[in-house]
């Protein structure tokens, strides 16, 4: 227990310290006038500070501690851990649960907390500028009491009032009325339940912790506008929170765009975006957070910019609030894969929620008055003008996604008042998501260029002709796509049209700058990612292909899933017989059989080769496990697998003549069922993204025979056996029978029996030998490929005929479905380049705030 009891007394702490260290950070505030006693609570609030941080380490390095040591007798190690896991899976175990992300959230802003520590100093060579520590702590402690308030574990007696949920429970706190528990109240679990199969994987181990970290960014801007308000510095606050606002924008960003790329490489919807509820939460904070920098570049000259980005500003935080509201309520059942069950926390997180929109309004209303009005009415040809239609445009896409990923809130609302509301979300959400946010985009696409020549003053009133030279550019690029792409759909040729504007605009302003100073460019390389991502998104989603076309003629399932939308599915599958070449698109596919994954191999090896122990994560090596050459395990070798995940090798020949493997998988997962994933085999100008839509059953469940059959024949006679054509060849002596050792009296005979099966056939050699006690053995020869198992069963010499006893069973078969995805590197390639163009424009602004810092008027 001691270990648990320090994580949680260390949970306790730190919510302790948070409170102290946002009381002392505030009375520094309000008693500016008394530098002494100022000072006095600054050091105080630092040091409760400090003690706060290094709690949040101690919970964190607790926690994994637990986890790492397979302490399975506290619930959290138990529900999401397990001896097979490697190192990799089991730092992501800390995260699988709410408690521990919500942990990783407060970790990073504890860290971040000590960063702007130091980087609020009074500015100024003596101190004497502007002094953003203590009102800005004081707000960003107070995030810091409620997010550790969500861990805090307490149960007020009398009332009982929960406050919080602990990570430290053992089973026996987590589960009491458990009757294993019960009879047994020192069991302890030898291994645990695991991780979920579907977050095995590498982006698992570094998305959460980028998105929780763009979480925890987007406070910092947030509590530098509330700072500002408070002190009456209604436009000061600008300077230092744009740097910050542009780096939550990368990195909350970057941690969409992975779990993107997780969602296309994982699942097999055929997408990396398929508008989940959580998905759409996470999104719409995004958009608003960008929107907002946008308004924040233009606020110091305009009014109404300015009071926009109060607006945004407040929004991006709050909607992050929403949005952990959304995931962990329970409000979505099952509308989202991605929501956690409520743990009884709503009613706190509709709390902190309503606690910081009630702080905003009171500071906003309080400081409107100051904010002086506008002299001009803002001029179409101002740079201010067009950064203020775009962060428009993206509040207005926001508002699109937001509403109807709603609707589960406003049905609960309506049934909390007695009501009943008939509202549902989308049936189909990708269409009905992304046919709103493509004329969007067409807008954002166009303002980016637009934007960017107003803004370096490339065009003025009565001087357009520079914008005309992009745009005739533009037309011509994109006429030609068009052509040779053959893009037929009006809405997709505006966006294409859009986009290459936007391309073409941003790419002659960089090349314009790259004379200059290349840092100023970071704003332009962005909005080149934006056109490159619009590009490959239209391509890869709108103009993606079937090419698992069922040529057969022949259904392949009567299942109401293949059946439905005029027999969709059973005409874009292909049917794959074991080692049985079948065209697809251009080229050849061969199914080759199940495959398994031995941890320690770079390679899948045949499933036939090992067998898994039951219930465990091992498996028996019945052969030498050799590839390429080399044996990497002998026979009767334990080795460690993933006895989830079945790997189905196909050969893809193309008819270039070049030949790669795939490797689609189906996932029996406990959590969430059978899962497919796809393989996705990558070319320069597009994917081959193949999945498997159905296989005939267990891989290494026992071999169902049908009922034998014989067969009397002599020697080159013909016979049916299971609808193929089989002949006799011959009977011959063989001194040799696999598996079996001969003795000089003992007398074998093989036959071999000629088997055709459409365009190939095959031969099959069961043997039957006497031994010197004249005990027979029949010895069968098993062909996967035709489902047959014959026996050599008699021979008769009166007759010179023989007997043979045959068994069939269902061939094995994989049904395979693919698509060719055109461009989606584009998609790829223009993330990258947001990514960095962001990051030039915030180190760009990280260094102008910090000269501004040092010379006191920052």
């Amino acid at each position: 227990m001691t270990i648990g009891n320090f994580g949680h007394l260390s949970v306790i702490v730190s919510f302790i310290s948070a409170i102290v260290a946002t009381f002392a950070y505030y009375k520094a505030t309000v008693s500016q006038k008394n530098p002494l006693e100022t000072a006095e609570w600054k050091r105080f609030a630092r040091g409760a500070y400090y003690v706060h941080a290094a709690a949040i380490v101690s919970v964190v390095v607790t926690l994994f501690s637990i986890i790492y040591g397979h302490r399975f007798d506290y619930h959290y190690a138990w529900d999401n851990s397990s001896l097979s896991l490697p190192l990799q899976y089991l730092v992501s175990c800390f995260w699988q649960d709410q408690e521990g992300s919500f942990l990783l959230w407060m970790f990073w802003q504890a860290l971040l907390g000590l960063l702007l520590i130091r980087l609020n100093r009074p500015s100024g060579k003596n101190g004497d500028g502007i002094a953003w520590e203590a009102p800005f702590m004081t707000v960003y402690a107070l995030v810091q009491v409620f997010l550790t308030s969500m861990i805090l574990g307490v149960i007020i007696p009398g009332i009982d009032l929960k406050i919080g949920s602990t990570p430290f429970l053992t089973l026996h706190e987590a589960m009491p009325n458990e009757p294993f528990l019960q009879m047994n109240p020192d069991f302890v679990s030898k291994d645990g339940k695991g991780l979920n199969p579907l977050l095995q994987n590498y982006w698992m181990v570094i998305h959460p912790p980028t998105l929780f970290m763009g979480f925890a960014l987007t406070v910092v801007p947030f509590a530098y506008l509330m700072a500002g308000l408070w002190q009456k510095k209604t436009t000061e606050w600008l300077r230092p929170a744009l740097p910050w606002t542009l780096v939550a924008g990368v990195v909350l960003g970057t941690g969409i765009l992975m779990g993107g790329y997780w969602a296309y490489e994982t699942l097999s919807f055929n997408s990396y975006w398929s508008w989940d509820p959580v998905e759409n939460a996470i999104y719409v904070p995004w958009l608003v957070l960008v929107a907002g920098m946008h308004t924040m570049l233009v606020a110091k000259k305009n009014v109404t910019a300015l009071k926009a980005a109060i607006i945004l500003i407040i929004a991006q935080f709050v909607l992050v609030l929403y949005s952990t509201f959304l995931a962990r309520s329970g409000i979505l059942g099952n509308a989202s894969v991605h929501s956690f069950t409520d743990l009884g926390l709503s009613g706190q997180l509709l709390l902190y929620l309503f606690s910081f929109i009630a702080v905003s309004v009171v500071m906003s209303v309080r400081a409107w008055k100051l904010i002086p009005a506008d002299k001009d009415e803002l001029s179409g040809y101002s740079r201010e003008f067009w950064l203020f239609m775009g962060a428009t445009v993206l509040c207005l896409a926001s508002f699109q996604v937001i509403i109807p990923t709603s609707i589960p809130v406003w049905n609960k609302i309506v049934e909390g008042f007695g009501g009943v509301s008939n509202l549902a979300p989308p049936t189909d959400p990708m269409v009905y998501y992304s046919k709103f946010q493509l004329w969007f985009f067409v807008a954002v696409a166009i303002l980016t260029g637009v934007g960017q020549f107003f803004w370096w003053k490339r065009v003025q009133k009565g001087k357009m002709q520079d914008l005309l030279t992009p745009a005739w550019i533009s037309l011509f690029i994109t006429a030609l796509i068009i052509t040779f792409a053959k893009v037929n759909k009006p809405e997709y040729m505006v966006l294409l049209t859009a986009a290459v504007f936007g391309l073409v605009a941003n790419t002659t302003i960089v090349l314009g700058i790259l004379r200059g100073n290349y840092r100023l460019s970071g704003g332009a390389v962005t909005h080149i990612g934006v056109a490159l991502m619009l590009i490959g998104i239209l391509f890869s989603s709108g103009y993606q292909k079937v090419v698992s076309l069922n040529n057969s003629g022949l259904a392949i399932s009567n299942e109401e899933a293949f059946q439905k939308d005029d027999n969709k599915e059973n005409k874009e599958n292909v049917l794959l017989w074991l080692n049985e070449p079948t065209r697809m698109s251009d080229g050849m596919l061969t199914y080759r059989g199940p495959r398994i994954e031995i941890r320690d191999m770079s390679t899948y090896v045949p499933r036939s080769w090992v067998e898994v122990i039951e219930g465990d994560f091992r498996a028996v090596c019945l052969q030498d496990i050799e590839t390429g050459g080399k044996i990497h395990h002998k026979k009767g070798d334990t080795v460690a697998v993933y006895p989830e995940n079945v790997f189905y090798e196909v050969e893809y020949r193309q008819s270039s003549g070049r030949i790669s493997t795939l490797y689609p998988r189906v996932q029996i997962n406990k959590t969430m069922g059978t899962v497919m994933s796809p393989d996705i085999k990558k070319e320069l100008n597009k994917d081959l993204f193949s999945f498997v839509s159905m296989v005939p059953g267990n891989p290494d469940a026992e071999a169902e025979w049908n009922k034998t059959e014989q067969f009397r024949v002599s020697i080159r006679d013909t016979f049916f056996v299971n609808d193929h054509v089989a002949i006799l060849e011959n009977v011959a002596r063989t001194e040799q029978v696999t598996g079996v050792e001969l003795s000089p009296n003992d007398i074998a005979v093989k036959a071999s029996i000629r088997i055709f099966d459409k365009e190939r056939e095959y031969v099959m050699t069961p043997t039957f030998a006497i031994n010197q006690d004249r005990m027979v053995l029949r010895k069968p020869e098993i062909n996967q490929d035709l489902g047959l198992r014959i026996q050599f069963f008699e021979i008769d010499p009166k007759t010179g005929q023989f007997t043979f006893a045959v068994n069939s069973k269902q061939r094995d078969y994989i049904v395979l479905k693919a698509y060719e995805k055109p461009l989606i590197n584009l998609l790829w390639i223009g993330a990258l380049v947001l990514i960095v163009g962001f990051t030039m424009a915030a180190a760009r602004r990280f260094k102008d705030f910090t000269n501004m810092r040092d010379k006191g008027v920052a």
